[in-house]
């Protein structure tokens, strides 16, 4: 049984792994997918930039600077950053606030080095607590939006090519857009293309063809639209698509014309500063949102450090400002093209970064030929994935708490904009949470096994401020006159309002209503944020590989667990009661009656896990060895631990009786000892009846052992080849701790290694 480390240490071990994974590994998936990342972020940089209301090239400058510079420094694989249309509207506003485009840039830049600093602060934990539910549910959103958004263009409907591929766009203008078009001329060749390119998408992946992975899909159908354009200008005129409907890339002639840089003399103006507040908090926000919902549809599951992405966001921000791009962000739209495209490492977005820089100098008459309509029909694809009836119904299944949140993202985002959207989801989870957390902060029963009413109050393992109301109620409910056991013994962390209530509850109303109170386990202080440990429940396959040196190691961190007061709870349900059931023992434990306290709350063990037997004494006679023998050959056991606990009464009596030289029939249980000269019956005192009893103890548990080995053949096999341990104990009743001994040393074998 083996420990699991903390999770943030998981997550960075999950990111070394993707460092050293070589970029330049998967040029068969990652070299195609960035073309067709390149294809689909070439149009949205332009448009987010035009409806920004800022010059074509600063949303080509952001798409470049965020495939290259961010793709570089982020850590993770499959995310695709650039223009991002949750900015449009502040740096719509911004510039005209400020009076300039240069003004704006400075505030870029200060955005951008605002970010860094939040990186190395780590402020990206915010990712940590972003619900699932809302995750979905914003990419179902931007999936509809994307459908919604690209009917037009590949129905040929609307001509004007300013406004292409926005994925936030006024949901019902977008409706009242396509309808309104079934009025004006249909574009017949934009029909034929998206038509096909459409079949092509959806059948690609039930033909033979999707077994040629360094052709996607994708750049299937742009080849193919270029393909069509051409044919319908000789063949079929009346199918031709004119420069409206085509890609439309300007011309750079000089270099002065790809950069501006910002007026540094504004750094003192306070506006440019608040715009850069501004940027920072969006961008901040919609990033780590963006690489959430990358990791959640990535196939390998990867996970990326969300402050190292801020690092990098806020390094692509301040040299996008200082070149004289917009604000950058990690995109959903362009992330899902390339996960969906097949991308497997960073080059895939790095290299669309520099396919969008030949294109501004070199290449953008080729580019220009590029059908919209082909563009749209990959969209309308990625569109439905994100948001097909299958997420639907698999969100549904989960119950209403996790339903109606998802479905509540989805409108707010599609009514408003993605950031109102996710707010509003957001608080509507918040409320499911409170609900939720009102009763599962304790586990309540009610019982009569004691005179009158005894209700037991047992909390769980993290007890935070959201349960004080449920807490509260509760206690201020219970009868007059009553027993409460509140159980803090499984609690590794509780708010200090919830400690008040114990507070106030055992000095004011418990005396007032005449209630006998005990807390169990509460301790002094509370830590928020303790390392805690977890530890894998392992069932029936890999309880049989254990060894027994890893199963006397779990035993020994578990009695750690319940000393330092983080156990983890055992309560389960009859599936997984079963499960425990019929899953082998750990270990055979023998110990004295005298010792009543639970084994498996000391080791903080499972159902199951353990195989009490019991003797007056620790001593192993004919009957205890036949036990062991039967929970090892038969049950499966592979530990034997012999445990003995501090002041046993037991012994204690037996001592006393010797000393005062009557015969006692828990003569027998020292015997052995005495003769071996343990005690003298001159050293007995009265007064340390305890203290020598854990003499007699510590004897008797050695005497086992050696009585174990002598008797059973088979067990004496076993253990000397390390097939079975053995080992003893001795329980400290003050302190809760088990000192254990080594594990019974075995024999080693000479081996000797065979001539080369």
């Amino acid at each position: 049984m083996k420990k699991i480390p903390n999770l943030s240490k998981i997550a960075s071990r999950v990111d070394m792994d993707q460092l050293q994974k070589p970029i330049f590994s998967r040029l068969n998936k990652d070299i195609p997918a960035s073309i067709v990342v390149f294809l689909v972020a070439l149009p949205l940089c332009l448009g987010i930039a035009l409806a920004s209301g800022a010059p074509l090239l600063s949303g080509l400058i952001s798409g470049i600077v965020g495939g290259i510079v961010i793709g570089s420094v982020s850590h993770s694989s499959v995310s695709v950053s650039g223009p991002a249309a949750s900015l449009t509207a502040v740096v719509l506003s911004s510039i005209a606030s400020l009076g300039s485009f240069e003004v704006f840039l400075m505030a870029v830049v200060l955005g951008g080095i605002f970010q860094f600093t939040l990186g190395i602060l780590k402020a990206g934990l915010i990712a940590d607590y972003m619900p699932s539910n809302i995750i979905k549910g914003l990419l179902a959103a931007i999936g509809i939006i994307l459908i919604i958004a690209q009917i037009p263009y590949a129905l040929g409907i609307d001509a004007n090519a300013e406004n292409n591929f926005l994925p936030q766009v006024n949901f019902f203008n977008q409706i009242g857009t396509v309808f309104t078009g079934f009025y004006n001329s249909l574009t017949a060749g934009a029909l034929v293309v998206s038509a096909i390119s459409l079949t092509i998408m959806i059948a690609w992946d039930k033909t033979p063809l999707k077994n040629f992975k360094l052709l996607p899909p994708a750049l299937v159908v742009v080849l193919l639209g270029v393909l069509l354009n051409v044919i319908f200008e000789y063949a079929f005129p009346s199918l031709h698509l004119d420069t409206a409907q085509l890609v439309n890339i300007p011309k750079i002639e000089s270099f002065s014309q790809l950069v501006t840089f910002p007026d540094f003399s504004s750094i003192t103006n306070p506006k440019v500063w608040g715009v850069a507040i501004t940027i920072t908090l969006i961008a901040s926000i919609a990033s780590l949102l963006a690489i959430e919902a990358a990791d959640e549809i990535d196939p390998h599951k990867r996970n990326t450090p969300p402050n190292r992405e801020l690092v990098a966001q806020g390094i692509g921000n301040t040299v996008t400002g200082l070149i004289g791009g917009i604000p950058i962000t990690s995109v959903i739209v362009r992330s899902s093209v390339n996960i969906n495209a097949g991308a497997e490492t960073k080059l895939s977005a790095i290299l669309h970064g520099i396919f969008l820089l030949l294109s501004v100098l070199f290449l953008s008459s080729i580019l220009n030929l590029i059908p919209l309509s082909s563009l749209a029909a990959i969209l309308l694809v990625i569109g439905y994935k994100l948001a097909s009836w299958d997420v639907v119904t698999a969100m549904f299944k989960k119950g209403w708490n996790q339903f109606i949140p998802f479905v509540v993202t989805i409108i707010a985002i599609i009514y408003t904009d993605l950031l109102i959207g996710i707010f509003i989801g957001t608080l509507v989870s918040i409320f499911f949470l409170l609900r939720s957390n009102y009763h599962n902060a304790f586990f309540v029963e009610n019982t009569k096994i004691f005179k009158g009413e005894t209700i037991r109050l047992e909390l769980s393992n993290e007890v935070s401020f959201f349960n004080k109301a449920s807490i509260k109620n509760t206690l201020w409910n219970v009868p007059d006159e009553s027993t409460v056991i509140i159980d803090a013994t499984f609690a590794s962390y509780i708010d200090n309002d919830v400690l008040e209530i114990f507070e106030d509850f055992q000095n004011t109303f418990a005396k007032e209503h005449n209630i006998n109170l005990s807390i169990l386990g509460l301790k002094e202080k509370y830590a928020l944020g303790e390392d805690l440990e977890f530890v894998q429940e392992e069932l029936q396959e890999v309880k049989e590989k254990s060894t027994p040196t890893e199963i006397f190691d779990y035993l020994q961190e578990g009695n750690q667990r319940y000393v330092d007061g983080k156990l983890v709870s055992r309560r389960l349900r009859n599936k997984e009661l079963m499960d425990f059931i019929n899953a082998p023992p750990l270990a055979a434990i023998v110990n004295c009656i005298d010792m009543r306290e639970p084994l498996n709350v000391l080791m903080n063990t499972g159902i199951g896990d353990l195989i009490p037997i019991r003797t007056a004494g620790n001593l192993a006679d004919d009957q205890v060895i036949k036990s062991l023998e039967v929970a090892c050959l038969n049950q499966g056991a592979k530990l034997i631990l012999f445990m003995g606990n501090s002041s046993n009464r037991i012994y204690a009596e037996a001592l006393k009786n010797y000393k005062e030289g009557r015969n006692s029939y828990l003569l027998p249980l020292i015997v052995e000892a005495l003769e071996a000269n343990i005690i003298t019956q001159a050293e007995i005192s009265l007064e340390e009846l305890s203290n020598l009893a854990d003499v007699i103890t510590k004897w008797n548990l050695k005497k086992s052992k050696s009585v174990v080995l002598k008797e059973s053949e088979f067990l004496r096999k076993e253990i000397l080849e390390g097939r079975i341990g053995m080992a003893s104990a001795f329980f400290n009743r003050s302190n809760g701790k088990i000192e254990f001994s080594n594990l019974h040393q075995v024999k080693k074998k000479t081996i000797i290694a065979p001539n080369k």
